[in-house]
């Protein structure tokens, strides 16, 4: 029998294997991945040295499935003030995980080293960095994209209904409950306030005044 025209396993296999998993169930195994592929768990480790690996390769997947690459970032293309630049990374960041949300709290618990996901970070602090942002605030403000990113992520897997409008006893929040709308347009709409917030916050701690 001839040898198989490409290898049965590599990086990339192993990380759609366990985003399937994960999207499924929020979680993963090293034997649940070698029993999708039909291996041996041993052999998966030709490919990759550790849980943490295959976490940064399904990060990397989810980053190139949303059109990132190392050169290009997030926000290729796209020329302007910064506050356009940044609006347009954050709303392609959340993007990339609005289709793998059970894959958020995974990604949050492991060190960020995927080429894909670093072009994007440096791609932002410079960005940062032009806007007047100081070098010693750079990180907390990446810190604040990330927590309203993953949050707006999250929030699209939110029901219809997010709060029962029947237990609600504050005129002020039954009201806003009856506004809010529900699904995508609601979740989008709050997205866009976040950023509004977001930016302005970024604008005033780059003029030397605080967030």
């Amino acid at each position: 029998m001839g040898r198989p025209r490409t290898p049965l396993l590599s990086k990339d296999a192993i990380a759609m294997a366990a985003l399937r998993l994960v999207d499924g169930t929020g979680e993963f195994t090293i034997a649940q991945v070698a029993d999708a592929l039909r291996v041996r768990p041993s052999s998966l480790y030709n490919h990759v040295s550790s849980k943490g690996e295959i976490v940064e390769a399904m990060r990397s997947l989810v980053f190139r499935e949303g059109g990132v690459s190392r050169e290009g970032g997030l926000a290729a293309g796209d020329s302007g003030p910064w506050e356009q630049t940044v609006r347009a990374m954050l709303r392609r960041y959340r993007e990339c995980f609005a289709r793998h949300q059970r894959l958020i709290p995974l990604v949050t618990a492991y060190t960020v080293s995927s080429p894909e996901v670093m072009g994007m970070y440096d791609e932002l602090a410079e960005t940062l960095r032009a806007a007047d942002v100081p070098d010693g605030q750079l990180l907390d403000v990446i810190t604040m994209c990330d927590s309203v990113v993953f949050g707006a992520a999250l929030d699209l897997a939110a029901p219809d209904e997010v709060w029962a409008v029947d237990q609600a006893r504050s005129p002020a929040l039954i009201a806003a409950i009856q506004q809010a709308g529900s699904g995508r347009q609601r979740s989008d709409r709050a997205f866009d306030l976040a950023l509004d917030i977001l930016i302005a916050g970024i604008a005033r701690l780059a003029d030397g005044g605080q967030p």
